[in-house]
Formats: structure tokens, C-alpha cells, sequence
């Protein structure tokens, strides 16, 4: 009996034939790679800001009274002594001196050292970490937090100006003066706080710091600068508050020299974008460590 060799399935298959369900000679296509999810647009500067002072108002409410109480008490202990030093009633350069300089003064110690105190104990006690993880620009946090603490002395520096006026005899018509001197002054000692406390090693410096900015601020601000030494002068000059100081006082005179006082703003805003730009590199580079 002859067997008939035969050839296997595989060698009979056409080369489309189907084999065990697939047909022979394709290849399945890989999956295609997921697609990585978009990112959410990066939060704005002036939103982001508002935030963060609103943030800041509910938080220290509670603590709002006490602060306008001791700012603004303090500084009319300090007017009332001075009016004893200086020319008294007589509307002279010194009681000028006193009264503008008493008013900034409530910014300081408010906006200044109490700022310098709260991110000093934000950065010991690691509250910056959770700054840093809000999808927030650096900015706007120091924005936002010098903004809030500024606004705690507006009816402080209000009541001052007003009180002093009336102490010293001067003339009360260009006090409205007060609502470009109050934000640019505030701003820059506010953002010089934020760096004393975000720079400073410890809490107990930036505490030091704050102390030493509005003693600073006292003595330089207050005092007429007719009757300080030379070299005391020129460290007045590198006060952000000093040109606050110098436009609310020129407007107590009879007529007022505006183009000046628009000059002492002007310079106040700059040293005040200067101030948060420090303010704003310190903050990145106590949020990293």
C-alpha cells in the first residue's frame, strides 16, 4: 500500500487564511500612549493677591482692636511729649515734624514690626510650607499679607493727623494727602518687615529686627531734621518712611509746595517697589529651604 505524503495545514494556508482566530501575517497595532493630562492656567497676580488679603483680614480680626489701640495710644504719648521739646503752638517746622511724624509712625509699628514678627514665627514654625504649595505667585503673598497689615493703620494714622492738628494748630484742609501717603508708605515698611522676618535666622531676630525698624522709624520720623547730626541725616534719607513723612508735612504749610510733595511720593513708591522686590526674592528663598 503507497502513502500520498501530505504537506502541513501551514504549508496548505493561503497567506490570508485565518489561523486560530487571527489571520496570518498581520500584527496588532501597540495601544496608543495616554495622553498626559493639560495643567490647570497659572493663577494671576492681582487674583491671587485679593485672596490672600482677604485671607489675611479674617485672620487677624479678632486681634484688630488691640493693634489700633497700642499703635495709636503710643503715638499720641509720644506727640504729647514732644510738644513739650519742639515750637508748641506756633504752627513751626518742628510741630510739623512731630505731627507727620507721629502719624507714619503708627505704619511702622503696625505694618513694620508686627509684620517682621509674623513671618519670622511663619518661617520657625514651617508655615511657609503651606504658602508654598498654593498655586499662588511669591508676590502675591508678600502683596497680599503687606496690603492686610497696612490697612490695620489707616484709622490710626487718621486719628493722629487729625489729633496733632488740632494739638499743634495746624490747619486741617489738606489731610487728604493722607490717602496716597497711608498705601506707599505702608507698602514699603511693610515689605521691609516681611524681609527682616523672612531673612532672619531665628524668630527671636526678626522679633529684634522689627523693634529696631520702628525705634528707627521714631527717631528718625519724629524729630525735626533741622536738629539732627549730619550723619543722622543721611540715615534718615534711607528710610522708606521718611518721604511719607516729608509730603504729609510740607501740606501743613500755608501753601504747600505740591510739586514737591508729589516728589517725596513719588520717591516713597519707588523705595517701595524696591522694598517688595526684596521682600518677594526673600520669600522664594525661605520657601525652598
Amino acid at each position: 500500500m503507497s502513502v500520498v505524503p501530505t504537506e502541513s495545514a501551514d504549508t496548505d494556508a493561503a497567506p490570508g487564511a485565518v489561523r486560530g482566530g487571527r489571520r496570518a501575517g498581520t500584527v496588532r497595532p501597540a495601544p496608543a500612549a495616554p495622553r498626559p493630562a493639560q495643567l490647570a492656567p497659572r493663577a494671576r497676580l492681582l487674583p491671587s493677591m485679593s485672596a490672600v488679603y482677604r485671607a489675611q483680614l479674617s485672620r487677624a480680626r479678632v486681634a484688630r482692636i488691640p493693634l489700633l489701640f497700642v499703635a495709636t495710644f503710643q503715638s499720641v504719648g509720644i506727640m504729647i511729649l514732644m510738644r513739650g521739646v519742639v515750637d508748641g503752638g506756633d504752627g513751626g517746622s518742628g510741630a510739623r515734624a512731630v505731627v507727620s511724624g507721629s502719624s507714619v509712625l503708627v505704619v511702622a509699628f503696625v505694618a513694620l514690626n508686627l509684620l517682621a514678627q509674623y513671618f519670622g514665627q511663619l518661617r520657625a514654625s514651617g508655615g511657609l510650607d503651606h504658602y508654598a504649595t498654593l498655586p499662588v505667585p511669591p508676590a502675591a503673598v508678600v502683596l497680599g499679607a503687606a496690603g492686610a497689615y497696612a490697612s490695620f493703620t489707616v484709622p490710626g494714622t487718621a486719628v493722629m493727623a487729625v489729633v496733632g492738628s488740632a494739638l499743634f494748630q495746624l490747619p486741617l484742609s489738606h489731610l487728604w494727602v493722607l490717602a496716597a501717603v497711608i498705601p506707599l508708605a505702608g507698602a514699603a515698611l511693610a515689605a521691609l518687615g516681611a524681609a527682616f522676618g523672612l531673612l532672619a535666622p531665628r524668630q527671636e531676630v526678626a522679633t529684634l529686627l522689627g523693634q529696631l525698624g520702628m525705634s528707627a522709624a521714631l527717631l528718625l520720623g519724629v524729630l525735626p531734621a533741622d536738629r539732627l547730626p549730619e550723619l543722622i541725616r543721611w540715615a534718615r534719607d534711607l528710610l522708606p518712611s521718611t518721604y511719607g513723612v516729608e509730603a504729609l508735612a510740607r501740606t501743613f504749610d500755608a501753601r504747600p509746595d505740591w510739586s514737591a510733595v508729589g516728589l517725596d511720593l513719588t520717591v516713597c513708591a519707588a523705595v517701595g517697589v524696591v522694598s517688595l522686590a526684596v521682600a518677594t526674592w526673600a520669600y522664594r528663598r525661605a520657601a525652598v529651604r
